[in-house]
């Protein structure tokens, strides 16, 4: 499904972050942190390079943060006032290099708590550190995220048969590694938490990198996850739209036309490859030039990814029911 609908305001935020930032007067009681690893991390051997917590924007809002060089991967889970019984995990971009995400959560987990989700934003390892995983670090600590959050589901009252996963840029390709290699052993299990399944219900992929391979490549990501002069195995490897399988979750995609930093093509090449695969589907091509489009408006309008990415993740197993709800 490609939906060209004019998208409002996008070109006005074409500057606008792979993952916004809540402000800082809103209330965090319902927030909490929790380490995605009991201990160091695997495979962090040779990686001595300090974590970096930095402004986004130098004298910006003190909550609009990236974090480099990441050592301790953490959970920040945003409680609903009401749970209807389902997760949601947000993983946002940054290109590889970088993870655009703030300890005081963001619009999106807000807006998703308000109509009653569980909420958990993802911070996450960077190949460009040598890990030993190399460019699937990433998709450990992805893995050990779904893991966890089904762990708790007792406890959060929660269906570990409802957790979806909704990714950004090049949090789109950690949510794509995920949606496609949920089976693959990515690590050494650590606790009991990692018994269960890394298969995530549903899949949202926003503005995503997906393929490592010419002409549409995102060349930061591909560089910092791959290095400066991949081999085309590598490249093979890691392109998303060559490894699906015929057991993938349902995955919604959407890009804007003219995306001025991941081509719009990655979109693209991933819709066919799940739709060749037989997965239940949907692409939405917005049109405008941005990347990182915001959740609302300058009128505070919701824009439509927001509410036709989450209507195609209840129809496909986020809602008890199975019937989209608003």
């Amino acid at each position: 499904m490609i939906d060209r609908r004019f998208f409002l305001s996008l070109s006005a935020a074409a500057g606008t972050a792979a993952f916004l930032p809540l402000a800082a007067k809103a209330e965090t009681a319902d927030l909490s942190i929790q380490d995605l690893w009991l201990g160091d991390p695997p495979g962090g051997e040779r990686v001595t390079t300090p974590e970096e917590v930095i402004l986004r924007h130098p004298g910006g809002d003190p909550n609009d943060t990236a974090f480099l060089h990441v050592r301790k991967p953490w959970l920040l889970l945003r409680r609903p006032a009401k749970p209807n019984g389902a997760a949601v995990l947000l993983i946002p971009g940054g290109g590889y290099v970088r993870v655009a995400v703030s300890k005081a959560g963001g619009d999106i987990d807000a807006w998703l708590a308000s109509l009653g989700y569980t909420v958990f934003t993802m911070d996450y390892r960077l190949p460009g550190d040598p890990w030993a995983a190399g460019p699937e670090v990433a998709l450990q600590d992805a893995q050990r995220a779904i893991r966890l959050i089904r762990s708790r589901s007792q406890e959060l009252g929660l269906d570990p048969n409802r957790v979806g996963v909704m990714g950004f840029s090049a949090g789109g390709h950690v949510t794509g590694l995920l949606a496609t290699r949920f089976d693959k052993p990515a690590y050494t299990p650590v606790d009991a938490a990692d018994t269960l399944s890394a298969k995530p219900t549903v899949a949202a992929m926003c503005y995503p990198v997906v393929t490592m391979m010419q002409p549409y490549a995102h060349q930061q990501s591909m560089h910092a996850a791959l290095g400066a002069n991949p081999t085309d195995e590598a490249r093979q490897a890691n392109s998303l739209e060559l490894h699906v399988p015929a057991n993938a979750p349902p995955t919604f995609v959407c890009a804007t036309t003219n995306d001025p930093v991941v081509p719009h093509q990655n979109a693209m090449l991933m819709f066919d490859a799940l739709n060749n695969a037989k997965i239940p589907t949907e692409l939405h091509l917005y049109e405008g030039a941005t990347h990182g489009f915001p959740l609302k408006d300058k009128q505070g309008n919701l824009l439509p990814w927001g509410p036709q990415a989450l209507q195609f993740m209840q129809k496909h197993g986020l809602d008890a029911v199975g019937a989209p709800q608003s």
